[in-house]
């Protein structure tokens, strides 16, 4: 068992590191995997992502928005306003030297679109909320 123990924990290490969000839809994926493995193409692959993963989000907040009452209209856009501080400020410590190209070009923007499609999913739920 202990022989074993350091193989398990490099094993376990390797899957961790290889485990992608989510949020990597099918496009990025494709995208991915059309490419031609250089950093700039995956950067497009992800900036692309980003893009998409903003749509959803101003396209929530939009149909949420307009359906709720003023007093929380006016206390969710001053909760959007310091979400959006937080958003800009996440993740950016994949763009250090620390994690490589790889952590700026493949993990950042993984991270951030996860991060947006938490915010999604919340925006969602309160529009749920008012609905009923």
């Amino acid at each position: 068992m202990r022989r074993r123990l350091p193989a398990l924990l490099l094993w376990g290490g390797l899957c961790l590191c290889l485990a992608r969000p989510a949020v990597a839809d099918a496009e990025h994926d494709r995208c991915i995997a059309a490419s031609d493995g250089t950093n700039t193409s995956w950067a497009t692959c992800g900036a692309d992502l980003l893009k998409r993963e903003d749509g959803r989000l101003n396209g929530a907040w939009k149909r949420v928005f307009a359906g709720l009452p003023d007093e929380t209209r006016k206390n969710l856009l001053d909760e959007q306003r310091a979400w959006n501080a937080f958003k800009e400020t996440s993740c950016l410590f994949y763009r250090s030297d620390d994690w490589g190209r790889e952590g700026q070009v493949l993990h950042f923007p993984l991270c951030r679109a996860a991060v947006i499609a938490e915010r999604v999913k919340a925006l969602e739920g309160y529009g749920t909320f008012f609905k009923q």
